[in-house]
């Protein structure tokens, strides 16, 4: 079995899909890795740990492509996936991230190449899945990176201070929505000496919030079905985000740093934070917007941005948890190694067992068909006979 690590081409992405580390314990099955010349430099992975962990260092992109049988991506969506598809053969496995609750119409058009590809957003939030799990892998640097951006941009220190001239005042963070990226931020923050407040529809957030030394902040309003089956927060009507709205923004115009998490997979995100609601700010006030890839939690967000408005300071990362490529690498290419191993017996057979409830979830395309059952309704096909999508694959080693 050939494993093929690319270099990722898609603009200002530094991190690789899989470390030196993670190919030393991969070798352990017998595989073979293909690395291409540079793969992990930007990561902070040179060339030669590659070839100490046993890889094989290639310079003729387009033949690796073509001749391993499982690539592995960070992004595997856009311009990338298309060179992908391009230079595929039947039978080959794709896994990377793929964007496919927005990016399930271009899949459905690579399905035809005859490719089996695997989106990583899709793996499910259940125990046996925790290790595979990227996107809370994303969502901890995300939430570190954003405090640490906010203390960057704010004219104010996070710690109270005793000095000779006087005490200085805490800085005052609030975190919308705590999710994993939430709980991170909030215990970031913590750390850095702010005084921490965070509000979450979900009630079980509550518990959360405390246990990273944060205060919850509770609003007098009522939300129906705060939580998925997923773990993550639901999304909510319009008249319940129009009263959330006008009872926080009392709450904001107290903030020194404003870090909004609140995202809803394959949909734009909802806006928290509105014009009039940065126009009550305090001048210095610092939001940093982890959602400004879809679409963003303030109204004045623009992606990849810093924009100051009233002076208040409103940045929109994009690609956040590559500003910290080493260990967002090593995080995401421990989460790719767990699956590999799910996917790969002992004797290097790659086995798709679409009665596992990972392989059923995050396997996209098989077989020339998009197989994914949630896909499949939002891109309006029908269902697939039960034979069709529930078919077990093996493939012999090399």
């Amino acid at each position: 079995m050939k494993i093929g690590l690319p270099k990722e081409t898609i603009s200002e992405e530094t991190r690789v899909a899989l470390t030196p580390a993670n190919i030393s314990r991969l070798m352990k099955k017998p595989i073979e890795v293909l690395v291409e010349t540079g793969a992990g430099a930007t990561a902070g992975y040179p060339d030669q740990e590659y070839v100490n962990a046993g890889a094989t260092l290639v310079t003729d992109r387009s033949a690796m492509l073509k001749n391993a049988d499982i690539i592995t991506l960070v992004n595997a969506k856009g311009e990338q996936l298309d060179e992908i598809t391009a230079h595929s053969r039947p039978g080959q496995l794709v896994i990377g991230m793929m964007d496919p609750l927005v990016q399930y119409q271009a899949l459905a058009g690579t399905a035809g190449a005859g490719i089996t590809s695997i989106a990583l957003e899709l793996i499910p939030r259940i125990t046996r899945a925790q290790s595979m799990d990227v996107l809370s892998s994303i969502a901890t640097i995300a939430g570190y990176k954003a405090v640490i951006l906010a203390a960057h941009y704010a004219p104010r220190l996070f710690p109270m201070m005793m000095t000779a001239a006087g005490t200085l005042k805490p800085c005052r963070a609030f975190v919308m929505g705590v999710g994993v990226a939430g709980l991170q931020a909030c215990a970031t923050a913590k750390r850095l000496g702010a005084v921490v407040e965070a509000y979450d529809i979900r009630p079980a957030a509550r518990e959360q919030i405390l246990s990273v030394g944060a205060k919850p902040v509770e609003l007098d309003i009522e939300a129906q079905d705060t939580e998925t089956t997923g773990g993550y927060a639901a999304e909510q009507s319009d008249d319940f985000i129009r009263r959330q709205q006008q009872a926080m923004a009392n709450v904001l115009a107290q903030q020194d740093v404003v870090i909004t998490t609140a995202a809803i997979p394959g949909r734009k995100a909802p806006v928290l934070v509105t014009h009039e609601m940065v126009d009550a700010m305090k001048p210095g006030t610092v939001i940093v917007d982890l959602a400004a890839e879809t679409g963003g939690n303030c109204e004045l967000t623009q992606a990849g941005e810093v924009v100051v408005h009233n002076g208040v300071t409103i940045l929109g990362p994009k690609n956040i948890a590559g500003t910290a490529a080493t260990h967002a690498s090593q995080m995401y290419g421990t989460n790719l190694e767990n699956l590999l191993k799910l996917l790969l017996d002992n004797e290097g057979k790659l086995q798709l067992d679409f009665d596992d409830e990972i392989i059923k979830d995050t396997v996209v395309c098989h077989g020339g068909e998009l197989v994914n059952t949630r896909l499949r309704e939002l891109a309006g096909l029908p269902a697939l006979a039960v034979k069709e999508a529930h078919a077990s694959t093996e493939t012999e080693t090399e």
